[in-house]
């Protein structure tokens, strides 16, 4: 096991599948020890028993503030400190401004940023007491560019984006660092949801992979490294960044 992390501790939300899953076994590879979040106990329970001593598992709901503090809560209790956060619970919703109902648009928001906000203000107090901690959100680049279609998630999104900038800014003299990682299409359930919803699948994933100049779509460990660096002290001066893991779908 590597020590890049040795000694660190952090929650990972959306932590049963997918970027969140790839991000705590790369962290914790790393010699970080992770409390591991999700609503589905059986899958956070699965990939605590991937990562061993290391990991916790903890079922909540990040919407409910009375859940977030049990999270950060209980990390403290059985690590002992806490020192990063890594916001990736999400959800997407597709549809333009006319399709998406009330309820999608608040569940999307509810999901995407306020828990990113309420799990963050939680974990600020522990930090300060470290003297400094890492808070790392995941964006998308549909928050930088925006696409048809994604009215609310690309939307939620951007507020991520900005929440990060403001809160590096409010933060930066505590030595909290907040950083975003904007990840292009990457496989993961959540993006087999959103293929399995159009009348041709094979074509819209084509289309998809003829968008990223390096030729292929991403897979969640693509994303797990910059998550890694950014919990990590080589990470010292980064904060307020907004960092592109996309295949370099932004560059065209």
């Amino acid at each position: 096991m590597s020590e890049r992390l040795k000694g660190k501790v952090g929650i990972v939300t959306g932590a049963g599948s997918g970027i969140g899953r790839a991000c705590a076994v790369a962290l914790a590879e790393e010699g970080a020890s992770v409390a591991l979040v999700g609503r589905r106990k059986d899958r956070i329970e699965a990939v605590t028993h991937h990562i061993g001593d290391f990991a916790l598992a903890i079922a909540a709901d990040v919407t409910r503030s009375a859940d977030i503090d049990r999270v950060v809560a209980q990390t403290i209790k059985h690590f002992g400190t806490l020192n990063f956060l890594l916001n990736n619970a999400g959800i997407l919703q597709i549809g333009n401004a006319e399709q998406i109902s009330e309820e999608q648009w608040d569940r999307v928001f509810n999901v995407n940023v306020r828990a990113v906000w309420l799990l963050s203000r939680a974990v600020l107090p522990h930090m300060r007491t470290t003297n400094g901690g890492s808070i790392i959100n995941i964006a998308s680049t549909l928050g930088v560019v925006g696409a048809r279609n994604r009215a609310a998630y690309a939307a939620s999104k951007g507020a991520v984006i900005l929440l990060t900038k403001s809160m590096a800014a409010d933060h930066g003299h505590e030595n909290i660092r907040v950083n975003a990682i904007c990840p292009s299409f990457v496989e993961s359930e959540l993006t087999a949801e959103a293929l399995a919803q159009v009348p041709d699948a094979a074509a819209a994933r084509r289309e998809r992979t003829a968008a990223h100049p390096l030729g292929r779509l991403g897979q969640p460990e693509d994303v797990a490294g910059l998550a890694v660096y950014l919990a990590s002290a080589e990470s010292s001066w980064v904060t307020g960044a907004v960092l592109p893991v996309d295949g370099g779908y932004l560059a065209v």
